[in-house]
């Protein structure tokens, strides 16, 4: 979802029995209207782990009534929302930093893009993705799958430089074989024929034993 649509949700719009939210508004900068495009307008499923926690948040909620706001503005005594900002500084920021997830600029457009990019490498379909993710045409899915290909692409590589690298280590790690009986006979006839052939002024190159005179 977007930041907008997030923070102009109500408790009527989260249909716990279908497990799904109705995004049927966005909020920005405090001034409520239509979504972004007219593919926003459709229901988005919940896992059942976000719907026991929003089930969870609604009864510690000071406003849980059908239109108070999902996350509503205590100084404002919930008649708005807060800011999308002010949950990023205030509760996903630190969430990040107890998970010791660091060295990484995460903002709300994250959250869709890493939804995008995952959606592929579990191998939903463009369409599928482009429903979820909830953009007005295929293109804009299509540029992140194509990333997210990209990065696949990457991956599979590296591993199949390892291997090959590791099977050359392998390879020069490993003592010779053996010759085979053919290859010794081959090899024995070799030097007899180099014998054989030496030049007839050339010295002997046989053995002499040495004999010493008393």
């Amino acid at each position: 979802m977007r930041r907008s649509e997030l923070v102009a949700l109500t408790w009527r719009d989260v249909d716990t029995l279908l497990m799904q939210v109705n995004v049927l508004r966005s909020c920005v900068r405090g001034r409520f209207g239509d979504t972004k495009t007219e593919a926003s307008p459709k229901p988005v499923p919940l896992h059942t782990s976000v719907v026991e926690c929003l089930d969870a948040w609604r009864r510690e909620s000071l406003y849980n009534g059908d239109d108070d706001f999902l996350f509503p503005s205590v100084r404002n005594e919930g008649r708005t929302p807060v800011t999308p900002d002010m949950i990023l500084k205030k509760i996903i920021r630190p969430a990040l930093v107890r998970a010791k997830i660091t060295g990484k600029r995460i903002g709300w457009h994250s959250f869709r893009h890493s939804l995008a990019t995952n959606l592929r490498a579990a191998g939903a379909d463009l369409k599928t993705a482009q429903e979820l993710v909830r953009h007005a045409n295929s293109r804009i899915t299509l540029d992140i799958y194509t990333r997210a290909i990209s990065a696949t692409k990457r991956e599979a590589n590296n591993k199949v430089m390892e291997m090959v690298i590791e099977a050359g280590k392998t390879r020069l790690s490993a003592p010779s074989p053996a010759p085979s009986r053919r290859e010794a006979h081959s090899l024995e006839g070799s030097k007899k024929g180099a014998v054989n052939s030496q030049h007839p002024s050339a010295p002997s190159r046989a053995t002499t034993n040495l004999v010493t005179v008393p």
